[in-house]
């Protein structure tokens, strides 16, 4: 079974996988309790408030699991390599218990339980993962999907259940638009057939789901395919919209204006609007006191790696394409764009020494929580641009100036997503997440991205 979550597809049995495993970790968390009590004088039914304190080690392990990207399923195959990413979440979590323990005694469950649970989690886990990644690779797991189309849009899509372990689909062909193609490789899986075949091949195949993606459909709709499947409860779906469910960004190369028009989203109310700004605001404001120390390192080391102020003022463009000046810390030489705007670079000359740090871990952002505060801003939404990168992306971008109906963020999804980039190309990547978010705004979907972030921060990932 497929759910879908902030508009994006969850196969049911990653949220399964996720239950199952806090329940084995609380589970060796009670039987290291157990062994612990055996031949002393404490009983193990008389011990008191060991059900919180056991949750309050699955909440904490299962987040530097997620940290330390252990709900990545690219790391399950190698053992060596999970086994080591293991070892140092257990590591970490180990670290914060302590200090939460130094800070509230009363939390604490003794070090001879949390020993002995900890050498059982590093066992069971990995034993759990092994099972669950062998489980995957067994046939009748995944929906299978047949692709209707063979142009960008097909492809695109069967690249992404390609990329991604876990989608919980799987493309089983694509159907051509002429006769005479079958057996033509496209991505991987191959061309199966044309219009005419589909009831067969649905049958034949036992197909659970359609994604009509076809380029030009005047005079090729395989109306009455299609609808014959559809009476035998087969799934049909339009690809932009699949492949939106399945990536979380808008295919825009091949994006219609009537999907924009007819789809769902865009229902931003007032009162969602407001409390973002409130909700921003708030963030914005406990973030610089927490900061400031950080604040006043950060702004000595700035004055003694190199000349020039220790902010940096520049033009961006705001929402509706207004202009304001956005406050970042210096993080290249003085001067570095005499000669006109230029794409930063990833491994960019013009950055001083301290500026390869501070925009590693994205310490270099936190002077705009005062934009934030001054209304310029949001904590999360689209990354501001500046004006002369404006003008030539919208000539050259479908659906550019969307991206300026919301305000700009300190972070975004664009930024959580997709890794660095600094050109054309990278600019349309990171639009198609910035259309997807903008699509599907909430609250409660900020939330989500702000707590992605801190992923991105402390591990030095993302865009910027």
């Amino acid at each position: 079974m497929i759910l879908r979550i902030f508009n994006q597809y969850i196969p049911t049995r990653k949220l399964a996988f996720f239950f199952f495993e806090s329940t084995f970790i609380l589970g060796m968390v009670v039987l290291g309790a157990y062994l612990r009590f055996i031949g002393s004088q404490q009983t193990f039914e008389s011990y008191e408030g060991l059900f919180y304190k056991a949750v309050l080690i699955v909440v904490t392990v299962q987040l530097c699991l997620y940290y330390f990207d252990l709900y990545d399923l690219k790391y399950f195959s190698s053992k060596l390599e999970l086994t080591i990413r293991l070892l140092q979440s257990l590591g970490v979590s180990s670290i914060l218990l302590a200090v939460l323990y130094f800070l509230f005694p009363e939390l604490m469950i003794g070090r001879g339980i949390f020993f002995i649970s900890l050498v059982l989690m590093v066992f069971v886990i990995v034993v759990w993962r092994l099972v669950y990644n062998y489980g995957l690779k067994m046939k009748g797991m995944d929906q299978k999907v047949l692709i209707i189309g063979t142009g960008p849009l097909a492809k695109s899509i069967s690249t992404e259940m390609l990329k991604k372990t876990d989608t919980g689909f799987k493309t089983i062909g694509f159907i051509s638009e002429t006769s005479g193609r079958t057996g033509e490789k496209l991505v991987n899986p191959s061309i199966i057939g044309d219009m005419s075949q589909i009831p067969d091949i649905v049958k034949k195949e036992r197909i659970n789901r359609i994604v009509v993606a076809l380029e030009e459909r005047r005079g090729k709709f395989p109306q009455s395919e299609l609808l014959e499947c559809k009476t035998r409860g087969v799934s049909i779906q339009e690809g932009i919209e699949f492949f939106e469910h399945l990536t979380g960004k808008l295919q825009v190369d091949c994006l219609r204006p009537s999907f924009l028009i007819f789809s769902d989203g865009y229902r931003n109310s007032i009162l969602a609007i407001e409390m973002k700004r409130i909700v921003g605001f708030l963030l914005s404001l406990i973030g610089l006191i927490i900061f400031s120390p950080v604040i006043l390192a950060i702004s000595l080391l700035i004055k003694i790696d190199s000349r020039g102020p220790i902010l940096y003022r520049q033009e961006r463009v705001g929402e509706n394409g207004k202009i304001f000046r956005l406050l970042k810390f210096r993080s290249m030489a003085q001067n570095a764009e005499a000669n006109g705007p230029v794409w930063a670079g990833k491994e960019d000359a013009r950055v001083t020494r301290v500026g390869q740090w501070i925009r590693k871990f994205r310490l270099d952002e936190i002077p705009q929580m005062v934009n934030v505060l001054k209304g310029e801003m949001s904590f999360v939404g689209p990354r501001p641009e500046r004006p002369f990168f404006v003008e030539q992306l919208r000539k050259e971008i479908p659906y550019y100036d969307q991206r300026l109906v919301v305000k700009p963020g300190i972070t975004g999804w664009a930024q959580i997503k997709y890794e660095y980039g600094a050109s054309k190309e990278d600019a349309l990547e990171k639009l198609k997440y910035d259309l997807y978010y903008i699509k599907n705004l909430s609250p409660l979907f900020d939330l989500v991205i702000i707590f992605e972030t801190i992923k991105v921060v402390l591990f030095g990932k993302g865009a910027r």
